[in-house]
């Protein structure tokens, strides 16, 4: 830590803890930076995100609603007002972690509000995608675009006048803060324990992996059809409520291992010829993981993808999101062509130490 952030008084602000992924992730790593911060969010289900036992976390009214641990998403109007009403007063700095609304929260004029970005409101500002993946009944949609003016004109405001600075996860989400908020961003990479991940000493295998949760807009359906036509060995990792109908569809090919503890995934890693990644992502960790294990990524040429493949070094693209393209880049594919230590070696910059270093270069700035 930088003497310059010794003795600050810090709070750091998440959106809901009902559910483990890759804000998590970062929170893990922000509590790790500030191990005596508070952290304050809508929401906290201890079953869903365990390893936080111990931590101070502050809820707000909405913790007492209803089954609102489960369906959270029902209770959408009322997370503006839950954050307005934390009272974030007497802290010298306050971070928010932010894919939903904790960006709305209110601080002293002289209190640098400093949000590190996963994602605009994705509800809000791509509504008809997030719907294409996360289903709503009509009544569900109705009252969504009901609100939907309302949200969007506070979610630009407070992003304008309440965050003192913004960071972005990705140069995707870093131009999707300029449209939304007309707001500019450093962009500082999520933490990956690359560490975790090792060149494999028994050479690869002839397989090629998916490992991703099964859900739509990760677009696994284009990785089943693609290596349907080519007939080679895929190997899906994940679980999801799309795999009934992807384990339908695939052929004799393709191998469903479910959820897998980590030391398998870290084995399929560094055993596949390279991993798969169909979907556009903000940002996605997975092909810095395969990266850090020495293998190359096949991806869609967008968001998130583009900032951590290097094409013909560390991966190749496809430019069309249709299984014919991703068809054509798989059958073009030759792990011989890719130098492992050199794809490792690239996969570093995105190490947890690197973010934490970047990160408080950046809040420095501000204290």
């Amino acid at each position: 830590m930088k003497d310059s952030l010794r003795g600050l008084r810090v709070a750091i602000v998440h959106d809901w803890l009902n559910q483990a992924g890759g804000a998590e992730v970062v929170l893990h790593v922000l509590k790790s930076m500030f191990p005596e911060a508070p952290v304050y969010t809508s929401i906290y289900w201890p079953a869903a995100v365990p390893g936080m036992a111990d931590w101070d976390i502050r809820t707000s009214f909405m913790d007492r609603l209803p089954a609102i641990h489960r369906f959270h998403q029902y209770y959408l109007p009322l997370y503006p007002l839950a954050f307005e009403h934390f009272d974030l007063s007497d802290y010298d700095l306050v971070i928010s972690n932010k894919s939903g609304f904790c960006h709305g929260i209110r601080t002293p004029a002289d209190t640098p509000h400093l949000c590190y970005c996963l994602t605009p409101t994705r509800y809000l500002w791509q509504t008809e995608e997030y719907l294409a993946r996360e289903p709503a009944n009509l009544l569900g949609q109705a009252g969504l675009h009901l609100i939907l003016p309302w949200l969007r004109y506070w979610d630009r405001q407070v992003a304008r006048t309440r965050v003192d600075a913004f960071a972005a996860i990705s140069t995707e989400i870093q131009d999707r803060i300029e449209d939304f908020y007309q707001r500019q961003s450093t962009v500082i990479y999520p933490p990956v324990d690359t560490r975790r991940f090792r060149l494999s000493p028994n050479g690869t295998a002839d397989y090629f992996l998916v490992l991703s949760r099964l859900v739509p807009y990760k677009r696994i359906d284009l990785a089943i059809k693609a290596f349907n036509k080519l007939d080679l060995p895929l190997v899906v990792i994940g679980d999801g409520r799309d795999r009934p109908s992807l384990e339908a569809m695939a052929g004799a090919n393709i191998r469903f291992l479910g959820r897998q503890p980590d030391e398998v995934v870290q084995e399929h890693l560094a055993r596949c010829q390279a991993a798969i990644l169909p979907g556009l992502e903000d940002f996605c960790m997975v092909p810095v993981e395969a990266q850090a294990s020495g293998r190359p990524v096949i991806a869609f040429a967008g968001g998130g993808a583009l900032d951590t493949v290097i094409d013909g070094v560390t991966g190749t693209f496809f430019h069309e999101q249709t299984s014919d393209s991703l068809a054509e880049a798989v059958a073009g594919f030759r792990a011989a062509a890719y130098d492992p230590r050199a794809i490792c070696e690239h996969a570093r910059q995105f190490d947890v130490e690197q973010f934490k270093t970047k990160l408080q270069r950046w809040i420095s700035k501000w204290n």
